[in-house]
């Protein structure tokens, strides 16, 4: 397991590094991806969120800055974990964000990605 868990690890930072790169990103992804923003925006399959992200990476969103930060993995199968991470954005907002990763021909990929506000007391 612990080499699945430093692949996963690895798509977690590959993540947070290719957030600008709408190729490199979306190769992280399932085709039938889910992605839910901090908006709440529900994204549907890897060519929705290259169409969203290209758009977006077009406007000022381009300058909003994000780090990762992984909390646990859990594995639900071999092929199947949970991912629990911390998003920290350079607005000083904070997400919790979950992950559901899935092993695609011995590769990890991103099946799930769901950020959720953290509010600030």
């Amino acid at each position: 397991m612990s080499s699945d868990i430093e692949a996963i690890e690895q798509v977690v930072r590959a993540a947070e590094e290719l957030q600008s790169d709408v190729t490199g990103f979306t190769g992280l992804l399932t085709e039938e991806v889910t992605l839910v923003n901090f908006t709440g925006t529900r994204l549907r399959g890897r060519e929705q969120v290259k169409k969203v992200m290209a758009e977006a990476l077009r406007t000022p969103l381009k300058d909003v800055l994000t780090k990762n930060e992984l909390l646990d993995v859990t594995f639900l199968r071999p092929d199947v974990a949970l991912a629990g991470l911390i998003k920290h954005v350079n607005d000083d907002r904070t997400g919790a964000l979950t992950f559901v990763l899935v092993k695609d021909g011995g590769t990890w990929r991103i099946a799930l990605a769901q950020t959720t506000p953290v509010v600030k007391p």
